[in-house]
């Protein structure tokens, strides 16, 4: 679950909140309007994953655009005692278009000692189109469905997105969010700035809320597992998360940068 619920967010890692209002929630969402902020530069990042202080997966991540798209690929897998008691190993690949930062394709491919998992999304600005297989004990099983609500965000474009704000104390962003079986409604609140430090050095950061509410049905539904998170981006030009800290009923789970290459000359 740890490497599934931090990477899969791209991250974003996410805090499941009490559904506050399910009636009309579609129209507590703004219009699409991707902010001015600079574009990103290609970049490799390596993240360690952990619970409680324990560090138990690692992840590393290439971000880089190719003509007209944003790519970003991506490993990640359990280490030292955790991978003992649970072997897990994922790998991922999202396109954005690096115009409008809207999402054009996800594939990601999970594998643990009993399960291989296949996940592919295709988006467009009205819907998703979702194909799933999964095989295990020797049985394959296969879904197709759609989800269908404009604008819908993979964690890629929904971080691309909201880097492009001006991410000033107290703004809020709603976003509706498809990163691998099911849609989110994402509610992110910049609670401020500060100093943190990670593996990767002391930096200035933006503080940011993230919560998520399942949708079902198009209906919202709240989430037991998930109590809070927050995550610190850098507050420079290229926004990066530094680290990402999630409540969950197990205790707390976390993800910390431990190096960034960048390619090219910064700006």
């Amino acid at each position: 679950m740890t490497v599934r619920a931090l990477f899969s967010i791209a991250f974003i890692s996410l805090v499941v909140a009490p559904a506050a209002s399910v009636a009309g929630w579609e129209e507590t969402v703004p219009p699409y309007t991707p902010g001015s902020f600079s574009e990103p530069r290609p970049v490799k990042l390596e993240y360690a994953f952990g619970w409680n202080g324990i560090n138990s997966a690692t992840a590393q991540l290439h971000f880089h655009r190719v003509n007209e798209q944003f790519v970003l690929e991506g490993t990640a897998r359990t280490t030292g005692l955790a991978r003992n008691l649970w072997k897990y190993d994922v790998q991922h690949t999202s396109t954005t278009d690096a115009h409008t930062l809207r999402p054009v394709h996800v594939q990601e491919t999970e594998n643990d000692r009993a399960k291989h998992i296949e996940n592919d999304l295709s988006f467009t600005p009205e819907r998703v189109a979702i194909k799933r297989l999964e095989q295990k004990n020797g049985k394959t099983k296969s879904d197709e469905k759609n989800f269908d609500f404009p604008n819908v965000m993979s964690l890629n474009s929904a971080l691309l997105y909201l880097r492009s704000k001006p991410l000033n104390d107290g703004n809020v962003e709603r976003i509706v969010v498809f990163p691998q079986s099911s849609p989110y409604l994402c509610t992110v609140t910049v609670l401020g700035h500060e100093q943190v430090t990670v593996p990767a050095g002391t930096h200035n950061a933006i503080k940011v809320e993230m919560k998520l509410d399942k949708i079902k049905d198009h209906d919202l539904k709240p989430h037991k597992k998930f109590k809070q998170a927050i995550v610190w981006l850098s507050n420079d030009p290229d926004r990066l998360i530094l680290r990402i800290e999630a409540h969950v009923f197990l205790g707390t789970v976390f993800a910390e940068l431990q190096s960034a290459q960048f390619e090219g000359a910064k700006p």
